[in-house]
Formats: C-alpha cells, sequence, structure tokens
C-alpha cells in the first residue's frame, strides 16, 4: 500500500510538473510587448544625445502677464515690443476680423479657438470654439471664420457678429486624409477666392501617394481641388505676394540626418501645378537623401527662394503691407522660426525678415525680433505673425500663452 502510494504521488506531481511546465513555455516563448514608436522618433540615431531629444511642449497653463519675456526681446532701434495679449492657451495662427476682433487658434494643448475684443480698453479674450483636434488653421474672410483640422475645413458664419454664441460650424470640406504627423493646417485665401491649404508628410522622411505633400486650393464650397505645389513636406505658413499674387511659404525639411543638415525653406511658386520643391528626393536645393535620392538631381526640382537655417522650424509669414514701418520693410516677408527640439544648440525662436529686390528675389535674410534664447533654453517660441490694419505687427508665442505687439515711432 505505502508502494502504491508513492508511485500516485509521484505520478501525480508528475502531471502537476508537466501542466506547469505546459503553462510557463508560452509565457516564455512569447514576446514582450513593443512601445509605440512617436512618430516624430522614428529614425532618431542611437545615441545617448539623440535620445534625450524631444519636441518642446508648451506651458499647460498660460504665463501670467509679468513673467512674460517681453524685457528679453531685441528689435531694431525705432522699434517697441509690448505684451498685446496674455491668457492665450497655445496661441498659434491669428486672423484679423473687421471689426477688429483677433481671432487665434491652437494646437496639441489646448484644441481651442479664441476670439480677443476690446473692452473697455482692456483685452478680453474669449473662448468660441473647444474640444477640437489640431485646429491650427485659421482664415476670415467675408464675415465667416474658417477653420482647418486633420481631418476637415468647416466654416463660422458671421462669427464676429455672434462672439457670445457662435453658430453651429458648416462643413465645407471633409476629404482630408486625417493622419496626425503633420497634418495641423495653415489656411488662407488667396487674390483668386480661393482657398489654400497644405497635406503635409504623414512621416518624417517617406515617398507617400499624391494625396501628401502638397498644397491645394479648392472653391470656397468645397468643390474643384486642385493641386498647386508638389513635394512640400511641411508648410505652417503662407502668403502672397501684395503685387503679384505669386505664392510663397515656408517649408520644414526632414529630421535626424543631421544637427545641421538639411536647412528650412522659404520657397515661391511661380508655375502653379507644376513647381516640385524636391521632397522626399531633394532638400534645401542642393543634395539628394540617402535613401530616397538615389537616382535624381537636385537640379530638376525648384530652388528654394532662401534658406532660413537647419530645424529652425520656420512657421508663419507675412508680406508687410502696412504703413507704420519704416520704407526699407514694404513688401518685405517677416517670418516667425519657432525653433528647434532636435538640434543640441538651440537658436532661433525669433522673427527674421527676408527682403526682395525689384524682380521678387530674395537678396537677404536677416534678425528682427530675438532675445528668447537664454543658457540653451527657450524663453518664448513665435508661431504666427499678422501685419494689423493700423500697421503694427502681431507675433503669437505658444510656449507661453501670448500675443505680443511691435510697433514703430517716427
Amino acid at each position: 500500500m505505502k508502494t502504491r502510494t508513492i508511485g500516485s504521488a509521484r505520478l501525480a506531481l508528475g502531471a502537476a510538473l508537466a501542466a506547469l511546465t505546459a503553462a510557463a513555455v508560452p509565457a516564455l516563448a512569447a514576446d514582450p510587448p513593443k512601445e509605440e514608436v512617436p512618430f516624430w522618433a522614428i529614425g532618431r540615431p542611437k545615441s545617448d544625445v539623440a535620445a534625450k531629444m524631444a519636441p518642446v511642449p508648451a506651458f499647460p497653463i498660460p504665463t501670467a502677464a509679468d513673467k512674460l519675456p517681453v524685457g528679453k526681446i531685441k528689435v531694431p532701434p525705432g522699434f517697441k515690443v509690448e505684451v498685446w495679449a496674455s491668457n492665450v492657451l497655445d496661441a498659434r495662427s491669428m486672423r484679423e476680423g473687421d471689426k477688429g476682433t483677433v481671432f487665434v487658434s491652437s494646437l496639441f494643448v489646448a484644441g481651442k479657438i479664441y476670439a480677443i475684443t476690446d473692452k473697455d480698453g482692456k483685452r478680453e479674450v474669449k473662448t468660441i470654439a473647444e474640444k477640437l483636434e489640431l485646429p491650427s488653421g485659421i482664415e476670415y474672410h467675408k464675415g465667416n471664420l474658417y477653420v482647418a483640422t486633420p481631418k476637415q475645413i468647416m466654416r463660422f458664419d458671421n462669427i464676429e457678429a455672434n462672439l457670445a454664441s457662435p453658430p453651429k460650424p458648416v462643413v465645407v470640406y471633409d476629404k482630408l486624409p486625417g493622419d496626425i504627423p503633420h497634418g495641423w493646417k495653415f489656411i488662407k485665401v488667396g487674390p483668386d477666392g480661393k482657398l489654400y491649404f497644405p497635406v503635409g508628410a504623414p512621416c518624417n522622411i517617406c515617398e507617400p501617394s499624391d494625396k501628401y505633400t502638397r498644397i491645394f486650393r479648392m472653391n470656397l464650397d468645397g468643390s474643384n481641388v486642385e493641386t498647386v505645389a508638389l513635394g512640400m513636406r511641411n508648410t505652417v505658413g503662407f502668403d502672397f505676394h501684395p503685387k503679384t499674387g505669386e505664392l510663397w511659404f515656408t517649408d520644414n525639411q526632414r529630421d535626424w540626418l543631421s544637427e545641421d543638415l538639411p536647412q528650412d525653406e522659404l520657397n515661391r511658386v511661380s508655375q502653379p501645378g507644376k513647381d516640385h520643391f524636391g521632397y522626399p528626393f531633394c532638400h534645401q536645393g542642393t543634395f539628394v537623401d540617402p535613401e530616397y535620392g538615389w537616382g535624381k538631381s537636385c537640379d530638376d526640382y525648384k530652388k528654394p527662394a532662401a534658406l532660413l537655417g537647419p530645424h529652425a522650424a520656420p512657421l508663419g509669414m507675412r508680406f508687410y503691407t502696412g504703413k507704420m514701418f519704416p520704407s526699407q520693410y514694404q513688401g518685405a516677408i517677416f517670418i516667425a522660426r519657432h525653433g528647434p527640439w532636435n538640434r543640441t544648440n538651440k537658436y532661433a525662436a525669433d522673427v527674421v525678415v527676408a527682403f526682395l529686390d525689384g524682380k521678387g528675389n530674395v537678396t537677404k535674410v536677416e534678425p528682427f525680433l530675438t532675445g528668447l534664447v537664454e543658457n540653451n533654453q527657450y524663453l518664448g517660441r513665435p508661431v504666427d505673425v499678422m501685419v494689423m490694419k493700423d500697421g503694427s505687427l502681431l507675433v503669437s508665442d505658444d510656449h507661453n500663452g501670448a500675443i505680443y505687439r511691435v510697433s514703430y515711432k517716427r
């Protein structure tokens, strides 16, 4: 009896061990879950320095007005910088309405559209739309406010008369790809009365379909969509020459190739629908991509009008059409450079000005508004510029949630 008991026990123990082993083998063989790589990190070099680089987040709350770095900002003699509005969380693109309302968009942090009005001599910031997906692109045209997300373009009718109770938006166009990488917009109505909008590359570097890397235009009702520019990686700012009507745009080039290459671009569209600006085959007009450039020549693509620095992140830009600034600024282009996140030495975070000759060629690019980089850290990050009706220049700063005003006094 004792022998049988021991034998039964051994059999039971063996069965138990077999069951445990069978259960354990799949667990040991299974791959651990892979951590999803954010789109901006794809292609990042495997080095300790690169591993520490990541996009610079905007502050989760706006910087208090008395803490804003306006005292650090430097501008040329005769110009003055002041805080025009604070408490504008994640301030991005700006447009001025017929009655003087300044509309401001936001991006990753806020997801809101603001309206800034004067009330008893003080500026009041109102939220007129919220819980939107990356509503960076806005345009004001004939009383209506257009708002673009990665998925659609909508319109708020007669907006300045309804700031207290904004109307339900009308969807104008809903056939955008919707990708988050470089999916946020900058939109503007051109001199031809059409609405221009970009669709950036859904990646750092790739060769996507013809739905991407283009600037398009369409009728204001969303019909007749056509290509204006090709080979554009990611533009978040463009404007039209006040005399020729030509489209000019800033373009952010690829990441992770080098700390000092490639340089971002200012581009000029001289042949709408035909001009190809190189992406993903050629960068900054001078060298082909190490992966996608084989068999390609930069001579086959449109050259940049100007180079704006490596990873400088040029965003909003405007031709100066006001009367306040000195004559040499008439017709010049003011460009907001957000500043690089994937570069060891931080720089830019400024506004530069590109001067043009009589033929529309850029003769030089000079610093205009500086002082927002200190101890290799950003004190502020300009996003957009806008010429006010009085000729002054507004500069949005999403890092601090503020808008500065630059004026000139003779």
